[in-house]
């Protein structure tokens, strides 16, 4: 599937992101957590999303029958 390589290398560049914000001196505590927490919010969605598509993969859906993603779902 390449939506879960297209999601996976959004995750890693998203890591960089970070890495690159906390690595930068310049900041104070107070802008690196307001330039993090969007970029943490998009690491949450798309760590789901790459769970579901692997379970997807893992396990595709009959045809005419929903995907039954939320039941393997603990949240």
């Amino acid at each position: 599937m390449k939506s879960i390589q297209h999601v996976q290398n959004a995750l890693d560049d998203l890591a960089l992101e970070v890495q690159n914000i906390l690595m930068d001196i310049s900041l104070n505590l107070t802008e690196k957590d307001n330039l993090m927490l969007p970029l943490l919010q998009q690491k949450k969605v798309l760590t789901q999303t790459l769970e579901d598509l692997k379970y997807l993969e893992a396990h595709p859906p009959s045809p005419n029958q929903p995907c039954g993603i939320s039941k393997y779902r603990n949240d």
